[in-house]
Order: structure tokens, then C-alpha cells, then sequence
């Protein structure tokens, strides 16, 4: 039995005999004596709450002042509390109402008993048992309707995961004894015999693109294996990497199995545009104006192979890179990638060009982590203008130096994040190790390692916070045969806003020339608005240098817009370090790890 607070029924019946059949206007409700998220939950589910400031007829609103008390003790037991104490005030004035609900939600109903179990051969499963040990609201406490019903979905969800498709219930049931403030439990399924991965049907339409035997190596099991989804899941991620289709659909027929089990699977794909065409615009204060052009063949023959070729063509800085890439599937999925890179590059403080050409083997070794080894011939020559004596004669000829690099080289690229669009928890980086001996192909011995990592942490549903950080160092007893393509720069959008491009480090006059290591730091807030448009502040510091750090940091706002695409950043900064200039403007867009 509940005792309904006189307040509640006295209020209906005195709205209808003091007159209250004029209409009113709802002017306020309010909710007391509860956390957010039981408030929220009440709010929701009052019908007052969605006659607020409207004018409702005085029979009507002493009706819902009435359900106010049921409507809000239906809320609450979701959260386990049965047996609240409720009273429901009101303040009238100037024809308009003001409604209060004070709760007090008393003790909460607790799990007395709890029998959860799988029958038949799922009970022998061990991922199963741990789910079953991993069931919530556990013995002793609250019972939760929103644990008990996610608990009891991810294990029905497990069980088709794992190749139980025959899994239903043998017993659902739960008492709640309000006297007691007790629940009991009582949860079982049958699972049936587990299913087998069966054959596997590719088909590309609306027209085949590449090979059939081409997709079959992402097949990394045998038919009559045990079924699990996460082996389908890892054949989707696998056909996403090789980018040959707009859309891939895998559908498995257990309707089909038969007698033995086998759950035979379709994999309908349905091709990409062969080429991919961009074009653009740059500008930059070191490189000019310029233009971007690109094309890239997401499959030049049935074998699988790619090509791209890009041309970034600016008045002071040109780029043409060129790359052939072949599907690799032995020991990690991957790609073979042979690219040559042309670069020259003609600004106020440098000359130089530069040719190299690299061949390089990756491999995706998890969800998180993958791997690229390859191998590398540079050719590098380079001046710069502070040295020539006849800087101001243009027809002087620049005293270039040149260098020869062949090396091997070494990648790890984690990302763990819960978006990569837009991440608000995790952690992404990589790590790069690289040397050189001389007179094996280089000029000079070097041993090189770069790392970069930037961690993600959402502080509430509108708020991010980014910590990153770099650290490079070289080893060498020959830093001046190091070509500008080998050293360490900082300062710039990605480095130390409020410094320009490669502003901080050795410097040659003006210019800075590249150091031996690099560390650098960040942490940066932002707060995001309903429309997606948000406000950032940050402190940047760090150095390039050779022997000893010289520190420089820099502060700023920015304004943040999270597109389809990731977040577009616009930031001002100013370096608190004697920078080149008072304030630095920086633009960019992409997460970046």
C-alpha cells in the first residue's frame, strides 16, 4: 500500500471547487530532491511538463496535477525506487500556476536473488561464462532497469554472435517485492548446438572490377570453422582498407545452414568510381600562391594495383609525387608501395631540390596498429641565400651543397579512439626509427627516432580536451651533411602556434636551417554550442635544437566548426617569446594523431 499525500488529491479537488474551471497558464514546474538524471527522467514523463506556458481549462490541468504524483513515481522505478515519497505544491497568481514536486525516493530496491544461466553447449562457451559473471545489476545491488535490460541484450547478442542461432529463452522473469525492497531474478536461455562458417559468395555489380581469387585471400579462415560475427566484421574493415567499393554488404544466411550447421555467407559489392580527381588552390607566405592537382586509379588492372599522381605547383615550392601500389596479403594485410618524390623548393633563405624514391611494405597488425618498413634513396642538394656573400647579386651562383642518403626505416602508427572524426576519447601517435651508415649508401652515419601521440578526453556532452606531444633526436657526428629534409623544425599550426613555419631553432639570420632534436607540447580546451560551432583556448611550448632546448611558447583562441570531415580550426596566437610576428593566424581541418 502507498500513502498518497493528502496535498495532491486536496489540490485536484480544490482547483474544481475554487473556481479553478477558468483556464490557467502553466507557468513553471519544478522538480526537487533528485540527481540530474532521475529529473531529467521525471520531467520527460509529466504531462505538465508539456503544458508549460500554455493556457490549460481548469478541469484539465486539476488533472494532471492529480497524475503528477503516479506519473512521477513511474519514473523513479526505473532506477529502483519503488516506494518514493512524493508531494506535489502549487502557487497560483495572475492567472498562471506554478507547480513543485518534492521527492523523497526512499530506499531503493535491491538484486536479493539472481539466477542467470545458458543451457545446452553455450554454457561450455568461456566468453559466454564471462558475460554471464559480467551481468548487471549484480547481487546486492540497485536494480536498474536500463543495466538489467543492456545486460540482457548484450548476452542475446553474444549468443548470435557467436554462432548460436537456435539461443532463446527457457525463463525471463523478475519479481519485485516492495515491501522487501527486494528483486528476484530469474534469467535463462537455451542456447542449441553453435553454427559453422560456410561457403562464402563474392559478387561485384554491377560490374567484377578485380579478381575473385583477389578477395578470397581476405578469407583467413577455413569453411567448418566455428561461426563468430567478428571474423565477418574483420572481412568488412579488410574490403573498406583495399577502397575498390562504394558499398559492401555481408549478409549471413543461417536460414540456410542445413543439417550440418554451416552458415553460408553473400558479400555484395558494388565498385568505387575508378578515378578519384581532385583540384585546388594553396597559398602560403613561404611558397605563394598555387595550385593541386591529382588523380588516382583505385584499381589499375584486375589485380588489384593502384597508381597516383599529385602536383602541388606553387610560385617559390613545387611538389610531383608519383606511387604504384600492389595489394600484399602474406603474413599482414597490406600494401608494396614504390613512390618517387620530386621537390624544389626556392624561397627568400633556401634553395634547394630534392629526389627520393622509397619502396615500403605495411601491414595492418590489429585494429589499432599498423606497420610500415620501408627503404629510402634521397638525393639532395641545397643552399642556403644568409651564405652566399653576393646574396644581393641575382646573378650569383648559389654555393650548393649536395647529399646522398640510402636508409632503412621503420613506422608504427596506433590510433584508439572512440571516433576518428571527431574523437573524444583515446589516443593516437606514431613512432618513427631511421639511420644511415656511411659508405653504405649515405654520406654520413645517422640514427634517427621522431614520435608523436595525441590524447583525446570528452569532459561532458560539449567539451574536449586535447593533450599532444612530439620528440625527435638524431644521433650523428655530422650534423652539417644532414640535408633540411633530415633535421627537426618547430613552430607552426601543428608544432607551436604563435611561431611561423620552422620559425623556432637554429637559425641562419633570419632563417631557420633544421636542428638535431625537437620536443614539443600542447594542451588545448574547446567547448562546442549547439550548432556545432565551438570556441577553443590553448598553450603551445617547445624547441628544435642541437645541444640544449631554448623553449618558446605560444598562446591563443579559436574558433572551431565540427564538419562531416572532422573539425575545421581557425586559430589566432601569439608567441610570448620574442616571435617574428605579434600574432599568427592558423587554419586547419582533420583530426590529427
Amino acid at each position: 500500500m502507498y500513502r498518497r499525500p493528502f496535498s495532491s488529491a486536496c489540490l485536484a479537488a480544490l482547483l474544481i471547487a475554487a473556481g479553478a474551471a477558468q483556464a490557467a497558464e502553466v507557468a513553471r514546474v519544478d522538480i526537487r530532491g533528485l540527481d540530474e538524471e532521475m529529473t531529467e527522467n521525471v520531467r520527460v514523463s509529466l504531462s505538465l511538463v508539456e503544458a508549460i506556458g500554455r493556457d490549460v481549462p481548469g478541469r484539465r490541468l486539476a488533472y494532471m496535477v492529480r497524475e503528477a504524483e503516479s506519473q512521477t513515481r513511474e519514473a523513479l522505478e526505473p532506477f529502483g525506487y519503488y516506494s518514493p515519497t512524493i508531494e506535489v505544491g502549487r502557487e497560483r497568481a495572475n492567472g498562471t500556476l506554478s507547480v513543485t514536486i518534492t521527492v523523497d525516493p526512499g530506499e531503493p530496491v535491491r538484486v536479493r536473488n539472481s539466477d542467470i544461466a545458458i543451457l545446452g553447449a553455450g554454457n561450455r562457451d568461456r566468453y559466454l561464462r564471462e558475460d554471464l559473471g559480467a551481468f548487471a545489476p549484480s547481487h546486492g545491488a540497485v536494480f536498474d532497469h536500463s543495466l538489467y535490460e543492456a545486460s540482457k541484450a548484450r548476452i542475446s547478442r553474444r549468443l548470435a554472435e557467436r554462432g548460436y542461432f537456435d539461443a532463446d529463452f527457457s525463463a525471463r522473469r523478475v519479481a519485485v517485492t516492495r515491501a522487501e525492497q527486494a528483486a528476484d531474478i530469474e534469467l535463462v536461455w537455451t542456447s542449441g548446438e553453435r553454427y559453422d562458417m560456410g561457403p562464402i559468395d563474392f559478387s561485384q555489380e554491377p560490374e567484377s572490377v578485380v579478381d575473385g581469387t583477389l578477395l578470397e585471400r581476405l578469407v583467413y579462415w577455413d569453411e567448418g570453422d566455428y561461426y563468430h560475427q567478428g571474423r565477418l566484421d574483420r572481412l568488412r574493415t579488410s574490403l573498406t582498407r583495399l577502397d575498390y567499393f562504394s558499398r559492401i554488404e555481408i549478409s549471413p544466411r543461417p536460414e540456410d545452414a542445413g543439417p550440418e550447421r554451416r552458415v553460408p555467407v553473400d558479400v555484395t559489392l558494388t565498385p568505387a568510381p575508378r578515378k578519384v580527381q581532385t583540384a585546388g588552390v594553396s597559398y602560403g607566405t613561404d611558397s605563394g600562391a598555387g595550385i593541386r592537382l591529382g588523380e588516382e586509379r583505385r584499381y589499375v588492372n584486375r589485380r588489384g594495383h593502384k597508381a597516383l599522381a599529385q602536383l602541388d605547383y606553387a610560385q617559390r615550392r613545387k611538389t610531383l609525387t608519383l606511387q604504384y601500389r600492389i595489394p600484399a596479403f602474406a603474413w599482414l594485410d597490406g600494401w608494396y608501395t614504390t613512390s618517387l618524390q620530386v621537390a624544389d623548393e626556392q624561397t627568400d633563405y633556401i634553395d634547394t631540390r630534392r629526389v627520393e624514391l622509397v619502396g615500403s611494405r605495411s601491414g595492418q597488425y590489429n585494429l589499432n596498429l599498423n606497420l610500415v618498413a620501408s627503404g629510402h634513396v634521397l638525393r639532395e642538394r641545397w643552399a642556403y641565400v644568409e651564405e652566399n656573400g653576393d646574396g644581393d647579386d641575382p646573378n650569383a651562383e648559389p654555393d650548393y651543397r649536395y647529399a646522398t642518403f640510402s636508409y632503412p626505416s621503420l613506422r608504427a602508427e596506433y590510433i584508439d579512439v572512440d571516433d576518428r572524426i571527431f574523437p573524444t576519447r583515446g589516443i593516437g601517435g606514431s613512432i618513427v626509427l631511421r639511420g644511415g651508415v656511411e659508405g653504405v649508401g649515405s654520406d654520413a652515419s645517422f640514427a634517427q627516432l621522431h614520435a608523436r601521440a595525441t590524447w583525446y578526453r570528452g569532459l561532458g556532452e560539449r567539451n574536449r580536451l586535447i593533450v599532444r606531444g612530439e620528440l625527435g633526436y638524431t644521433s650523428t657526428d655530422a650534423l652539417v651533411a644532414m640535408p633540411p629534409s633530415l633535421r627537426f623544425y618547430a613552430g607552426g599550426d601543428r608544432s607551436i602556434r604563435g611561431y611561423e613555419w620552422r620559425e623556432v631553432g637554429p637559425r641562419l639570420g633570419d632563417f631557420a636551417v633544421g636542428a638535431k632534436n625537437v620536443t614539443t607540447a600542447g594542451v588545448e580546451l574547446e567547448h562546442y554550442f549547439a550548432n556545432n560551432f565551438g570556441i577553443a583556448g590553448f598553450v603551445d611550448s617547445g624547441s628544435a635544437f642541437d645541444d640544449r632546448p631554448d623553449f618558446r611558447t605560444g598562446v591563443g583562441i579559436g574558433v572551431r566548426w565540427r564538419s562531416p570531415v572532422g573539425p575545421l580550426r581557425f586559430d589566432i596566437a601569439r608567441g610570448l617569446d620574442d616571435p617574428d610576428s605579434p600574432f599568427t593566424l592558423h587554419l586547419d581541418i582533420g583530426s590529427t594523431f
